[in-house]
């Protein structure tokens, strides 16, 4: 079954959700506003209709989002999702369902339908994924400090603290440390691994592929980013059974800190990205600047370490 979805954002930053009525299946969560396809109809064509017909409103400007595949017990659909950013007419509803609007930032994913989850994530989540480099020693400690504080007042939006010559106990209070500006400039902080640690001070964890095996659940409320490396379609869907809110896929090209490892190369990871339901970065021999060729094969964005270290402010 082939659904469109509406990532209706008004000029404050807002998105519009829907919540489902009683009696119908997942009564009660919230929703994007959307419908099914029909025959014939393109996804465009169809998000035009549905949202005349469900809330009113006349779309001028649309973009493609993300697609999730999604199964509900032994129902498989396909959730189209557009980023709408001009319409005609006042969003009301005109099939009963309640209406609210939030910023994304403030939307309890708990509280969504399954599917739309990964939709509200690819709305959060920024193009750039920086990894602090795995070589760094705890005698650099104040200079990565102020290097990731600069990232952050810089405008880098999501980073990983992956510093495994560290003591975990240092990466913890450098975290810390960092929280609070981070928190003043809308970043969040990703502890590599450590989901205790991540537990403990709120924020989130990025697990390397070998932590989805014996994980039986989602290992952190759904307010604190769970990531996972992934290098195959068996693990991205290992990750979206746990609940991850996003995946790294590597590599994608040729790095340096793998030489032996066999590059996807973009076509094989637009084939993983687009049937992942997830929102997923290309990790592996990236650059920031690639960040829209990235786009273009299925991505949310471009992770690295290298390129992404360049203390420059013209990025």
């Amino acid at each position: 079954m082939h659904v469109v979805a509406a990532a209706l954002i008004d000029a404050d930053g807002r998105l519009l959700l829907a919540q489902r009525p009683p009696g119908k299946h997942l009564a009660g969560a919230w929703e994007f506003p959307g419908g099914k396809l029909e025959a014939g109809e393109t996804p465009l064509a169809a998000l035009v209709r549905e949202l005349d017909e469900e809330l009113g409103v006349a779309v001028e400007q649309a973009a493609p989002l993300i697609r999730i595949p999604w199964r509900y017990n032994h129902h498989e659909l396909l959730l189209d999702a557009w980023r709408v950013t001009r319409w005609r007419g006042e969003p009301r509803s005109l099939e009963g369902q309640a209406l609210r609007w939030q910023l994304p930032a403030d939307v309890d994913p708990a509280h969504l339908a399954p599917a739309d989850r990964p939709l509200l994530q690819a709305l959060r989540l920024p193009a750039r994924y920086p990894i602090t480099p795995a070589d760094v020693p705890l005698a650099q400690r104040d200079h990565w400090r102020e290097r990731l504080a600069a990232a952050i007042v810089r405008g880098e939006r999501l980073l990983q603290l992956r510093l495994p010559l560290w003591p975990r106990a240092a990466v913890r209070e450098l975290a810390v440390d960092l929280l609070p500006l981070a928190e003043r400039h809308g970043a969040r902080l990703l502890l590599n691994e450590d989901v205790g640690g991540a537990r403990a001070l709120g924020i989130g964890v990025h697990l390397k592929a070998a932590q989805l095996i014996p994980l039986a659940e989602r290992p952190l409320p759904w307010r604190q980013l769970i990531a996972a490396s992934c290098h195959d379609a068996e693990e991205l869907a290992r990750a979206v059974a746990l609940g991850a809110d996003f995946a790294t896929l590597s590599p994608v090209a040729t790095t340096a800190s793998h030489p032996a490892a066999a590059p996807l190369g973009w076509p094989a990871f637009h084939t993983l990205a687009e049937a992942a339901a997830l929102p997923v970065y290309a990790l592996g021999g990236m650059d920031p600047l690639m960040s829209q060729e990235a786009c273009a094969a299925g991505a949310q964005g471009v992770a690295g370490i290298g390129g992404f270290w360049l203390d420059t402010a013209n990025r």
